[in-house]
């Protein structure tokens, strides 16, 4: 799933994320499922006109800690 291209992905196969809908009163794990089961491919969706790929590097460093390097860098 992680290894679509959005150059040639068909948007028409792809869910838009605007109709996923989350229970937020669902236990975590299967508020995870469930997404997947709306959103079918985690990785490359919709989100109106727009393809969307989300893709994660394998770090130990968290966002939060690349968001403070971040804002040091422009103080």
């Amino acid at each position: 799933m992680k290894n679509v291209d959005i150059r040639t992905v068909d948007p028409e196969t792809l869910r838009d994320i605007r109709d996923v809908h989350i229970n937020t009163e669902l236990p975590k794990q299967e508020r995870i499922l469930d997404y997947i089961r709306q959103i079918g491919n985690p990785y490359c969706y919709c989100h109106g006109k727009y393809v969307v790929k989300i893709s994660f590097t394998d770090t130990d460093v968290t966002l939060e800690e690349r968001l403070l390097d971040y804002i040091r860098s422009k103080i």
